[in-house]
């Protein structure tokens, strides 16, 4: 069974989009995964690494081409909340540090409240908070 994840994502400026996750709260990893071609963070508790790497090393490991995030959605990263005010203040830092915020925070099947935004480079993301205690039974 495996240990551990990384989130691999290839990005078009290194430090627009490393200076962008650090706006909205990720935590930048010590060590080897921060070099000229990339930048290493840590998600949440369970520490999911996130890695950043610019386009060109990025297709290397890949040996396939890059989606145009503009165009196209390949995957969508969802971040657990404890709250709806750490949702409503992802969406702000995620407005200061140069993303776009495809849906406003807002509820959702009575029991979720999220926003949706886009990073930098157009990778999808949303959070959400569950409040476990309004789902129907």
């Amino acid at each position: 069974m495996t240990q551990d994840i990384w989130l691999n994502l290839p990005v078009k400026d290194l430090a627009k989009s490393a200076a962008s996750f650090t706006e909205i709260g990720f935590t930048r990893n010590p060590g080897p995964g921060n070099s000229e071609h990339s930048a290493s963070f840590t998600i949440g508790d369970k520490k999911v690494v996130l890695m950043l790497f610019a386009q060109e090393m990025f297709s290397g490991f890949t040996s396939n081409g890059l989606c145009d995030t503009s165009k196209g959605t390949e995957v969508l990263f969802s971040l657990g909340a404890t709250s709806r005010e750490q949702v409503n203040d992802m969406a702000h830092h995620v407005t200061l540090a140069g993303g776009a915020i495809f849906a406003e925070p807002k509820e959702s099947n009575g029991f979720m409240y999220g926003c949706g935004f886009c990073d930098p480079d157009g990778h999808r993301w949303n959070m959400l908070f569950m409040d476990l205690s309004k789902i129907p039974k």
